[in-house]
């Protein structure tokens, strides 16, 4: 993992953060009192086999919840690092053609050199101008880092 004098840039969301982190200690309280609360037959009533499904269950929406808590976006000297929810990317700067926040755009898009479309969840619409100056940092370090369209000889 690179140090973190090595970060050029970085941003993560507050607010999806926020109501993340909220959710999921509100699932664990909720759940934890409903189920000390049932009587000892009810809880008796259970299987292994469905409360193994609940707890699954239950960790699959706390890791969805974990991941949204840790959206980021990080610019280093030699690559973009994108944390989403389901999946990470790691770009080098010649592989990023352009970024782009327009307005109603809820996130940040980011194009390869390939033509996929990236979204960079970690600059949200719902940020406000806190998104708008991180989409225009960005975009200013990786312009700084060779990041853009890449041209054919003679054009």
């Amino acid at each position: 993992m690179a140090a973190a004098a090595d970060r050029l840039f970085t941003f993560h969301p507050r607010i999806v953060a926020l109501m993340s982190g909220v959710m999921g200690l509100s699932l664990i309280a909720v759940f934890g009192v409903i189920w000390f609360r049932l009587p000892d037959d009810a809880r008796e009533s259970f299987s292994w086999f469905q409360r193994l499904t609940l707890l699954a269950f239950f960790g699959a929406v706390l890791w969805i919840l974990y991941r949204m808590t840790t959206l980021r976006v990080t610019a280093y000297p030699d690559r973009l690092y994108v944390r989403n929810v389901f999946k990470s990317y790691t770009l080098r700067w010649s592989e990023v053609t352009a970024l782009r926040f327009r307005p109603g755009d809820a996130w940040l898009q980011l194009f390869d050199a390939d033509s996929n479309r990236i979204g960079i969840l970690a600059v949200q619409a719902a940020e406000g101008s806190r998104a708008s100056r991180a989409a225009n940092e960005l975009a200013a370090v990786a312009r700084e880092h060779g990041a853009g369209p890449r041209r054919t000889p003679g054009t």
